[in-house]
Protein backbone atom coordinates (compact mmCIF):
# COMPACT_ATOMS: atom_id res chain seq x y z
CA UNK A 1 0.00 0.00 0.00
CA UNK A 2 1.86 2.98 -1.65
CA UNK A 3 0.68 6.27 0.85
CA UNK A 4 0.58 9.47 -1.24
CA UNK A 5 0.59 12.77 0.38
CA UNK A 6 -2.51 13.97 -1.15
CA UNK A 7 -4.49 12.20 1.23
CA UNK A 8 -5.78 14.58 3.80
CA UNK A 9 -5.67 14.51 7.79
CA UNK A 10 -8.41 13.98 9.74
CA UNK A 11 -8.92 15.29 13.15
CA UNK A 12 -11.91 13.26 14.73
CA UNK A 13 -13.57 13.67 18.63
CA UNK A 14 -11.63 13.91 21.53
CA UNK A 15 -8.07 14.46 19.81
CA UNK A 16 -8.29 11.71 17.79
CA UNK A 17 -6.25 11.90 14.39
CA UNK A 18 -6.22 9.79 11.38
CA UNK A 19 -3.70 9.82 8.54
CA UNK A 20 -1.53 8.33 6.43
CA UNK A 21 2.32 7.66 6.05
CA UNK A 22 4.96 5.54 4.48
CA UNK A 23 4.78 2.95 6.81
CA UNK A 24 1.03 2.36 6.24
CA UNK A 25 -1.97 4.80 8.23
CA UNK A 26 -2.09 5.64 11.87
CA UNK A 27 -4.44 6.52 14.63
CA UNK A 28 -3.74 8.51 17.37
CA UNK A 29 -6.72 8.27 19.86
CA UNK A 30 -6.42 8.98 23.64
CA UNK A 31 -4.34 6.55 25.58
CA UNK A 32 -2.76 4.73 22.66
CA UNK A 33 -1.38 4.83 19.27
CA UNK A 34 -2.43 2.46 16.63
CA UNK A 35 -0.57 1.25 13.43
CA UNK A 36 -1.87 -0.28 10.20
CA UNK A 37 0.94 -1.50 8.03
CA UNK A 38 0.31 -2.42 4.66
CA UNK A 39 -1.42 -5.65 4.40
CA UNK A 40 -3.85 -5.13 7.02
CA UNK A 41 -6.48 -2.67 6.10
CA UNK A 42 -9.05 -4.04 3.36
CA UNK A 43 -11.54 -2.03 2.72
CA UNK A 44 -12.12 2.26 3.96
CA UNK A 45 -15.89 3.00 4.73
CA UNK A 46 -16.75 6.93 4.56
CA UNK A 47 -20.16 7.37 6.28
CA UNK A 48 -21.41 11.31 6.79
CA UNK A 49 -18.55 12.48 9.63
CA UNK A 50 -17.31 9.16 10.34
CA UNK A 51 -14.06 7.08 8.69
CA UNK A 52 -14.34 3.09 9.41
CA UNK A 53 -11.52 0.76 7.93
CA UNK A 54 -12.07 -2.36 7.28
CA UNK A 55 -9.41 -4.63 8.76
CA UNK A 56 -8.40 -8.22 6.40
CA UNK A 57 -10.14 -11.23 7.54
CA UNK A 58 -9.63 -14.82 7.15
CA UNK A 59 -12.93 -16.49 5.60
CA UNK A 60 -16.00 -16.78 7.78
CA UNK A 61 -14.39 -14.63 10.41
CA UNK A 62 -16.19 -11.24 11.40
CA UNK A 63 -13.70 -8.39 9.75
CA UNK A 64 -12.23 -5.71 13.18
CA UNK A 65 -12.83 -2.86 12.92
CA UNK A 66 -11.42 0.68 13.87
CA UNK A 67 -13.71 3.96 13.65
CA UNK A 68 -13.27 7.84 13.71
CA UNK A 69 -15.97 10.30 14.21
CA UNK A 70 -16.59 13.73 13.75
CA UNK A 71 -14.49 14.68 11.07
CA UNK A 72 -15.07 16.65 7.79
CA UNK A 73 -17.30 15.04 6.07
CA UNK A 74 -15.85 16.39 2.42
CA UNK A 75 -12.62 15.00 3.69
CA UNK A 76 -13.67 11.58 4.50
CA UNK A 77 -14.74 11.09 1.34
CA UNK A 78 -11.34 11.99 0.02
CA UNK A 79 -9.58 9.84 2.75
CA UNK A 80 -11.77 7.08 1.93
CA UNK A 81 -11.27 7.32 -1.46
CA UNK A 82 -8.17 7.88 -1.68
CA UNK A 83 -7.13 4.61 0.49
CA UNK A 84 -9.44 2.60 -1.61
CA UNK A 85 -7.46 3.53 -4.84
CA UNK A 86 -4.25 2.47 -3.19
CA UNK A 87 -5.57 -0.70 -1.63
CA UNK A 88 -4.59 -4.06 -3.00
CA UNK A 89 -7.40 -6.50 -4.08
CA UNK A 90 -9.05 -9.22 -2.28
CA UNK A 91 -6.85 -11.79 -0.23
CA UNK A 92 -8.18 -15.11 1.57
CA UNK A 93 -7.00 -16.06 4.55
CA UNK A 94 -5.06 -13.12 5.86
CA UNK A 95 -5.69 -12.00 9.70
CA UNK A 96 -5.42 -8.10 9.14
CA UNK A 97 -4.87 -7.42 13.34
CA UNK A 98 -1.26 -9.26 12.71
CA UNK A 99 -0.36 -6.66 10.68
CA UNK A 100 -1.94 -3.84 13.26
CA UNK A 101 0.45 -2.48 15.87
CA UNK A 102 -0.79 -0.87 19.03
CA UNK A 103 1.30 1.12 21.38
CA UNK A 104 -0.32 2.13 24.90
CA UNK A 105 0.68 5.74 25.66
CA UNK A 106 0.22 4.86 29.47
CA UNK A 107 3.37 4.67 31.72
CA UNK A 108 4.20 0.89 31.89
CA UNK A 109 4.98 -0.64 35.40
CA UNK A 110 8.47 -0.54 34.53
CA UNK A 111 8.12 3.63 33.98
CA UNK A 112 5.71 3.89 36.71
CA UNK A 113 8.67 2.01 39.20
CA UNK A 114 11.50 4.06 38.14
CA UNK A 115 9.53 7.29 38.74
CA UNK A 116 9.32 5.57 42.26
CA UNK A 117 12.89 4.96 42.50
CA UNK A 118 13.66 8.40 41.26
CA UNK A 119 11.83 10.06 43.74
CA UNK A 120 13.06 8.17 46.87
CA UNK A 121 16.35 8.94 45.84
CA UNK A 122 15.65 12.70 46.10
CA UNK A 123 13.97 12.44 49.15
CA UNK A 124 17.25 10.53 50.43
CA UNK A 125 19.23 13.62 48.84
CA UNK A 126 17.04 16.28 50.68
CA UNK A 127 17.00 13.94 53.81
CA UNK A 128 21.11 14.15 54.07
CA UNK A 129 21.48 18.07 53.16
CA UNK A 130 18.71 18.54 56.00
CA UNK A 131 20.95 16.08 58.07
CA UNK A 132 23.73 18.30 57.54
CA UNK A 133 21.77 21.45 58.37
CA UNK A 134 21.15 20.16 61.76
CA UNK A 135 24.59 19.37 62.34
CA UNK A 136 25.85 22.83 61.26
CA UNK A 137 23.38 24.43 63.46
CA UNK A 138 24.48 22.34 66.52
CA UNK A 139 27.56 23.37 66.05
CA UNK A 140 29.27 20.62 64.89
CA UNK A 141 30.04 21.41 61.20
CA UNK A 142 33.14 18.99 61.21
CA UNK A 143 30.71 16.01 61.13
CA UNK A 144 29.39 16.81 57.90
CA UNK A 145 32.75 15.36 56.48
CA UNK A 146 31.43 12.25 57.54
CA UNK A 147 27.39 12.53 56.49
CA UNK A 148 27.92 13.64 52.82
CA UNK A 149 30.09 10.58 51.73
CA UNK A 150 28.44 8.28 54.55
CA UNK A 151 24.41 9.94 53.20
CA UNK A 152 25.43 9.67 48.89
CA UNK A 153 26.78 5.77 49.25
CA UNK A 154 23.67 5.30 51.87
CA UNK A 155 21.26 6.62 48.73
CA UNK A 156 23.23 5.27 45.86
CA UNK A 157 22.66 1.95 47.67
CA UNK A 158 18.70 2.44 48.29
CA UNK A 159 17.96 3.44 44.87
CA UNK A 160 20.14 0.26 43.37
CA UNK A 161 19.08 -2.50 45.72
CA UNK A 162 15.20 -1.28 45.77
CA UNK A 163 15.63 -1.69 41.82
CA UNK A 164 16.85 -4.78 41.97
CA UNK A 165 14.84 -6.29 44.59
CA UNK A 166 11.35 -4.76 42.64
CA UNK A 167 12.61 -6.11 39.22
CA UNK A 168 12.98 -9.47 41.01
CA UNK A 169 9.77 -9.20 42.71
CA UNK A 170 7.79 -8.00 39.26
CA UNK A 171 9.63 -10.96 37.47
CA UNK A 172 8.80 -13.55 39.45
CA UNK A 173 4.71 -12.43 39.71
CA UNK A 174 4.58 -12.11 35.60
CA UNK A 175 6.25 -16.03 35.66
CA UNK A 176 3.62 -17.34 37.97
CA UNK A 177 0.39 -14.91 36.88
CA UNK A 178 1.33 -13.86 34.11
CA UNK A 179 0.77 -15.06 30.30
CA UNK A 180 4.31 -15.86 28.57
CA UNK A 181 4.27 -15.32 24.93
CA UNK A 182 7.37 -14.75 21.89
CA UNK A 183 8.36 -11.73 20.59
CA UNK A 184 9.60 -11.26 17.08
CA UNK A 185 11.90 -8.04 15.84
CA UNK A 186 10.11 -5.33 14.20
CA UNK A 187 11.63 -3.06 11.56
CA UNK A 188 12.66 -0.60 13.88
CA UNK A 189 15.95 -1.19 16.00
CA UNK A 190 15.19 -2.25 19.31
CA UNK A 191 11.59 -2.92 19.29
CA UNK A 192 9.98 -6.62 19.10
CA UNK A 193 6.29 -7.30 18.44
CA UNK A 194 4.12 -9.88 20.61
CA UNK A 195 0.73 -10.38 19.99
CA UNK A 196 -1.45 -10.18 23.46
CA UNK A 197 -4.30 -12.51 24.58
CA UNK A 198 -6.99 -10.27 22.39
CA UNK A 199 -5.04 -11.11 18.86
CA UNK A 200 -3.75 -7.29 19.31
CA UNK A 201 0.21 -6.67 18.36
CA UNK A 202 2.01 -4.90 20.86
CA UNK A 203 5.28 -3.43 20.54
CA UNK A 204 8.40 -4.24 22.83
CA UNK A 205 11.30 -2.35 23.52
CA UNK A 206 14.54 -4.58 23.93
CA UNK A 207 17.75 -4.29 22.25
CA UNK A 208 18.95 -7.43 21.13
CA UNK A 209 19.86 -9.45 17.70
CA UNK A 210 17.77 -12.87 18.80
CA UNK A 211 15.32 -13.98 15.98
CA UNK A 212 12.81 -14.13 18.93
CA UNK A 213 12.63 -13.88 22.55
CA UNK A 214 10.19 -14.77 25.52
CA UNK A 215 8.12 -11.92 27.42
CA UNK A 216 5.68 -11.71 30.03
CA UNK A 217 2.36 -9.32 30.35
CA UNK A 218 0.09 -8.95 33.17
CA UNK A 219 -3.47 -9.93 31.63
CA UNK A 220 -4.96 -7.30 33.30
CA UNK A 221 -2.64 -4.87 31.52
CA UNK A 222 -1.22 -6.78 28.42
CA UNK A 223 0.27 -3.71 27.13
CA UNK A 224 3.04 -3.68 29.82
CA UNK A 225 5.36 -6.62 29.11
CA UNK A 226 8.95 -7.39 30.30
CA UNK A 227 11.52 -9.38 29.16
CA UNK A 228 12.90 -12.12 32.05
CA UNK A 229 15.84 -12.47 32.78
CA UNK A 230 18.00 -15.95 32.58
CA UNK A 231 17.14 -17.89 36.55
CA UNK A 232 20.97 -17.76 37.54
CA UNK A 233 21.06 -13.99 36.37
CA UNK A 234 17.87 -13.28 37.99
CA UNK A 235 18.33 -14.78 41.44
CA UNK A 236 22.38 -13.49 41.55
CA UNK A 237 20.60 -9.75 40.81
CA UNK A 238 17.82 -10.65 43.69
CA UNK A 239 21.23 -12.06 46.27
CA UNK A 240 23.27 -8.55 45.12
CA UNK A 241 19.98 -6.42 45.65
CA UNK A 242 19.35 -7.32 49.30
CA UNK A 243 23.19 -7.61 50.13
CA UNK A 244 23.23 -3.65 48.79
CA UNK A 245 19.86 -2.94 50.65
CA UNK A 246 21.35 -4.15 53.87
CA UNK A 247 24.58 -2.00 53.42
CA UNK A 248 22.07 0.97 52.81
CA UNK A 249 20.19 0.22 55.93
CA UNK A 250 23.30 0.29 57.97
CA UNK A 251 24.31 3.17 55.77
CA UNK A 252 21.21 5.05 57.16
CA UNK A 253 21.70 3.57 61.20
CA UNK A 254 24.63 5.43 61.06
CA UNK A 255 23.63 8.73 59.63
CA UNK A 256 20.84 8.56 62.60
CA UNK A 257 23.92 8.13 64.75
CA UNK A 258 26.49 10.83 63.44
CA UNK A 259 23.31 12.89 63.64
CA UNK A 260 21.71 12.46 67.33
CA UNK A 261 25.39 12.33 68.18
CA UNK A 262 26.08 15.77 67.05
CA UNK A 263 22.37 17.07 68.28
CA UNK A 264 23.84 16.02 71.78
CA UNK A 265 27.11 17.08 71.75
CA UNK A 266 28.89 13.32 71.53
CA UNK A 267 26.90 12.59 75.08
CA UNK A 268 25.24 9.73 72.52
CA UNK A 269 28.44 8.09 71.26
CA UNK A 270 29.96 8.35 75.06
CA UNK A 271 26.36 6.46 76.15
CA UNK A 272 26.84 4.35 73.82
CA UNK A 273 30.42 2.83 74.59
Amino acid sequence: MSITSSIPVLQGRGGSVLYAEDQGLVLERPGEVVTFLPGSVSQVHAEGRSVTLELRAKTGATPVTYRIEDVSEAAAVVFADGLNALLPGPTDDIDGTYYTVVRSLSRTWHQRFLRRIKWLVIGCLVTVVALCVVVAVAGQAAIIIGLVPVGGITTAGLGVGAYAVGRWLRERRLLRHGVMVFATPADAPGVYLYTDNTGTTRPLKHWGSEPFIRAGYDPRDPSDALVPQAPLLRRSNFALGLFILFCALNGVAMLVFLTVDAVTGGSFSEGAV
